[in-house]
């Protein structure tokens, strides 16, 4: 349970991280609003999945599906270019968030 949780949270980052950059600055209501509620969420699986996982792997892992969501959405939006490098670097924060779930 404490996997799945850790996973949800990390996508959850992606979404807070998305909404503050579209709050600017918290000047929009909404997306400050969803900012503020998937933030809380996102902390508290975070918390979570780290009173079971050790620390340092949970915080990677989190901080790595959050990373790779976040440009990936990005990318799609066209707020970002999907160059080959780019793409070939979230490849590899992805090889290692699986690389840190099957060693723990």
């Amino acid at each position: 349970m404490a996997w799945v949780l850790l996973i949800c949270s990390g996508m959850l980052e992606a979404v807070w991280a998305t909404a503050l950059d579209a709050s600017r600055g918290f000047r929009r209501f909404w997306p400050s609003v969803l900012f503020l509620t998937t933030y809380l969420a996102s902390m508290f699986g975070l918390s979570y999945g780290m009173s079971e996982i050790p620390v340092g792997t949970a915080y990677a892992v989190w901080v790595g599906i959050g990373a790779v969501l976040t440009a990936v959405w990005a990318i799609a939006t066209r707020k970002e270019r999907a160059t080959v490098l780019r793409v070939l670097l979230l490849a590899g924060l992805i090889a290692c968030v699986v690389g840190l779930k099957a060693v723990s």
